[in-house]
């Protein structure tokens, strides 16, 4: 879910144990995630299932992001072991020296899916980028593509869209025509990035609302002040189980995952890779999908009944979904989010 700006972050402190010949020297990991529901799941189906096995205890607490990462980094007094952060911001902050690079000697990502398990972010999860619609409204005939999603003629009714720019452009250039395997390269140029912000601003009159968070796209649609919005797949999930009439297709999704990081310098950084590659095994990923709708980012989960195919039609990282979508290109963002930022915020302005 690149996801820049998700709101509400938690810490999870782990207390480690390492033994030595006859005495054991107590170790403290702290690790960082998102708070509320997903934060819930990843302690449940993760945390502390790997931290039984390996024999940690943990502690949560609460940070403010990269931000913090990167304070920590400059004076020297780091203290987080593991955070949990989106994979365009991974990138950008290994770029800039804040991410230790990862043991893959230690963590095992073999069968992970191509470019969820990097330099500086091994995949925990993944989530798709997707549009949401008011069945109450489309009825029978609902919005199926990024083009209907533009066609205010056949589809009328209030649009809500992303306020940030990751996620944002890929859908303008398939809503105008450009196949979805071509949608990087043609944003890798100026004039494929300016007609992404211009198909969008095409749109602007018909956006209500630009949202900010994933509590917000989703409330946007239960309480019915927009008819579509952009969003995340999850908190579209929580709404529908709620009552809300609200459905959201895969169809041209842009699927991305949550990452693990660690911070430079982190005090326990050999005790974090471990961990690392306990929470990576398909074992404890197949039981994240029995809290939340995020799909593992490991292959192997959706093998020998770990997960079973009524659950499976759900998850964004599944063979059939994932077929339907593309994903999102987090270094195409580590170059160009700066320079596409700026554009878009100035669009949204004027």
């Amino acid at each position: 879910m690149f996801r820049i700006s998700r709101v509400g972050v938690v810490l999870a402190a782990l207390g480690g144990v390492m033994l030595s010949v006859g005495s054991a020297q107590a170790s403290d990991l702290t690790i960082a995630s998102w708070g509320g529901a997903y934060q819930k799941a990843q302690s449940e189906a993760l945390f502390q299932p790997a931290a039984k096995a390996l024999g940690i205890k943990i502690k949560e607490v609460t940070y403010n992001g990269m931000a913090d990462v990167r304070l920590q980094v400059q004076t020297g007094a780091v203290t987080m072991d593991i955070v949990v952060g989106g994979t365009g911001s991974a990138a950008h902050a290994g770029a800039q020296g804040l991410l230790e690079p990862l043991d893959y000697k230690v963590i095992d990502a073999s069968h992970f899916y191509p470019g969820m398990a990097t330099k500086y972010c091994v995949g925990g999860d993944v989530f798709s980028n997707v549009f949401a619609y008011s069945t109450a409204k489309y009825g029978d005939h609902p919005p199926k593509t990024w083009a209907d999603f533009w066609d205010v003629k056949k589809f009328p009714g209030k649009r809500a869209y992303r306020g940030g720019v990751a996620g944002a452009l890929e859908p303008a250039l398939m809503a105008d025509g450009v196949p979805p395997d071509q949608v990087y390269k043609v944003l890798s140029t100026d004039a494929g990035l300016k007609r992404a912000i211009d198909k969008i601003r095409q749109l602007k009159p018909y956006i209500a609302v630009w949202w900010t968070s994933g509590a917000q796209q989703a409330q946007l649609m239960k309480d019915g002040e927009v008819d579509m919005t952009t969003g995340w797949n999850g908190r579209f999930d929580d709404i529908i189980k709620s009552g809300a009439k609200v459905a959201y297709t895969f169809n041209q999704g842009i699927y991305d995952s949550d990452c693990f990081s660690i911070p430079k310098g982190a005090p326990h950084k050999a005790e974090a890779m471990r961990f690392l590659a306990e929470i990576s095994k398909p074992q404890y990923q197949a039981a994240l999908t029995k809290y939340i709708t995020y799909g593992p980012t490991n292959q192997d989960a959706y093998k020998n009944g770990l997960i079973s195919d009524a659950v499976a039609k759900t998850l964004s990282s599944a063979p059939a979904n994932a077929a339907m979508q593309i994903p999102l290109d987090a270094q195409w963002y580590e170059k160009n989010e700066a320079k596409a930022t700026a554009m878009y915020q100035d669009m949204m302005l004027h």
